[in-house]
């Protein structure tokens, strides 16, 4: 058995826990939306045609925010295509997943979405096939009140009030050659920067996104986030990064060891906003917001031979997520946590069917995957402040990034309850880890503890519409409070959450 520690301090505050890391992503992509969301003939669907079922796990998962709608998807989309009566809307081809969207779905519908599941929508624009008019004729349709042409029709079309939208994404991937409008780094800069001068002109108080690198791998990266925010630093909030991880050639350790390559590049976009804003003078801090990560078998779906194309809805990238994957996206998310100085917005892609930690069979149920479980369960029990953790933990070498830590852990200590919570993984595939959780420095005492993991003797089962719940949470029994935190045995290739609640210890 390994032994680590970790050992955790109040006064070491990285930043408080933004709730906003906990987003999620819909795009208009094989069946996100169609049958995914929005199932007018499903028997749980509402009065508006959105699955209730999907609502409710969307609830239970402790999403904050939405991305919307796309993803690759946007760079050609026509957002007024989805607006007014249904039978009027146009269908168009989707040349980003040769689909065709029927735009029965368009920004009302998903607003209305949206705040049944009590999540804030943040929107991309069309800076692919579009500009600045386009983004000036969205934003007067959601956010002006009343008065002008667009906003008197949205008011026409059913929303007497404003959406009220506050971040805003400045196009998509645009360094990537596969999205349309690909485009150079200080093309797009420039366009970025008309684009955020004129909302703000609109409303000054937005919070803007400006594209960074669709992949740390881009030939361009950091360079391109260079010149971005040489045009941009001022007129901007974010930075976006997008990251996607899967198991190569059987290469587990590497796997389960990816988020080494997160922390890499997040500290990477920081250096390069930092240093651009140092030469400019500036005071500002850019913040990111890693609004697309996940664990996608990417290479299975450029392997797949071309198909005829042009459906509605089709079947697209709708990975099935196993235990080795669930616990990579715990990891990935104690990345975006310990960061939570700089990260300050996250969108997991995507919500539903698509890479996503909810499936559903139309006109069939909903369920879990394992992926949902650590996210949920994150988003539950992180309150309050993200704490600097140390972790001393045996180390082991893997192909992709050297040698990495067994035990990766973050964790969150709110001073209004007392609750300490630790986010943890274990991701040596045949031996436990027993982990001590060192409080001493809290003064405080243990006034009780629970934990609870996820793995499994199989690493590779998955959960499916016939065994919905073959992985889920379980209590970890091998927790052990004492007067100064707790130990407990981790197993093989795990994740795992304690919360521990604490008082102040007797005197005397």
């Amino acid at each position: 058995m390994h032994l680590a520690h970790v050992t955790l301090d109040p006064a070491a505050v990285v930043a408080p826990v933004s709730r906003r890391t906990f987003g999620t992503f819909v795009e208009h992509m094989g069946r996100c939306v169609y049958t995914g969301l929005y199932e007018p003939g499903h028997p749980s669907a509402d009065e508006d045609g959105f699955r209730s079922d999907v609502l409710a796990l969307t609830r239970e998962l402790g999403v904050t925010v939405v991305r919307y709608p796309g993803g690759n998807f946007v760079s050609g989309y026509r957002w007024e295509d989805g607006i007014g009566p249904r039978e009027q809307r146009p269908r168009r081809r989707d040349l980003a997943w040769r689909g065709i969207e029927t735009n029965e779905v368009g920004i009302d519908e998903f607003a209305r979405w949206a705040a049944k599941a009590d999540i804030e929508i943040m929107y991309a624009l069309n800076l692919g096939t579009r500009g600045v008019q386009e983004a000036l004729d969205v934003h007067e349709y959601l956010n002006q009140p009343a008065g002008t042409h667009l906003a008197d029709l949205r008011r026409t079309n059913g929303a007497e009030k404003p959406y009220g939208v506050r971040m805003w994404c400045l196009g998509n991937e645009l360094d990537g050659p596969w999205q349309l409008g690909y485009t150079s780094a200080d093309a797009y800069g420039q366009l970025a920067a008309a684009t955020a001068r004129a909302l703000r002109a609109a409303e000054p108080g937005l919070e803007l996104i400006v594209c960074g690198s669709s992949s740390s791998a881009m030939p361009t990266f950091g360079a391109w986030e260079a010149t971005v925010l040489e045009h941009t630093y001022d007129l901007v909030d974010y930075v976006s990064c997008h990251a996607y991880y899967e198991e190569h050639d059987g290469d587990l350790g590497s796997f389960l060891a990816c988020a080494a390559d997160m922390d890499h590049f997040i500290d990477s976009v920081v250096a390069t906003a930092d240093s651009i804003g140092a030469r400019l003078r500036s005071k500002k801090k850019i913040q990111l917001s890693f609004d697309e990560w996940n664990v996608w078998y990417l290479s299975r779906f450029q392997n797949q031979p071309p198909t005829d194309g042009w459906q509605v809805a089709p079947r697209v990238i709708e990975d099935e997520y196993n235990v080795a994957d669930a616990v990579v996206v715990g990891n990935l998310l104690i990345s975006l946590l310990r960061h939570s100085d700089r990260v300050t917005a996250a969108c997991q892609a995507q919500l539903v069917n698509v890479i996503a930690p909810i499936r559903t069979e139309p006109r069939g149920p909903a369920w879990r995957q394992t992926t949902f479980h650590p996210f949920a369960r994150t988003a539950a029990l992180a309150r309050g402040d993200v704490l600097r953790t140390v972790v001393d933990s045996p180390s082991y070498q893997t192909a992709r990034y050297g040698e990495a830590a067994v035990l990766d852990a973050v964790a969150t200590h709110d001073p209004a309850t007392g609750d300490v919570a630790i986010f943890v993984v274990n991701r040596d595939d045949t031996r436990p880890v027993q982990l001590t959780i060192d409080l001493t420095r809290f003064g405080l005492t243990v006034r009780s503890a629970e934990a609870s993991t996820l793995s499994d003797d199989d690493i590779r089962a998955t959960n499916t519409a016939d065994q919905q719940d073959r992985i889920i949470l379980r209590p970890n029994r091998q927790l052990t409070p004492n007067t100064s935190g707790a130990q407990i045995v981790l197993p093989p290739v795990s994740w795992t959450a304690v919360r521990l609640s604490t008082q102040p210890r007797p005197v005397g």
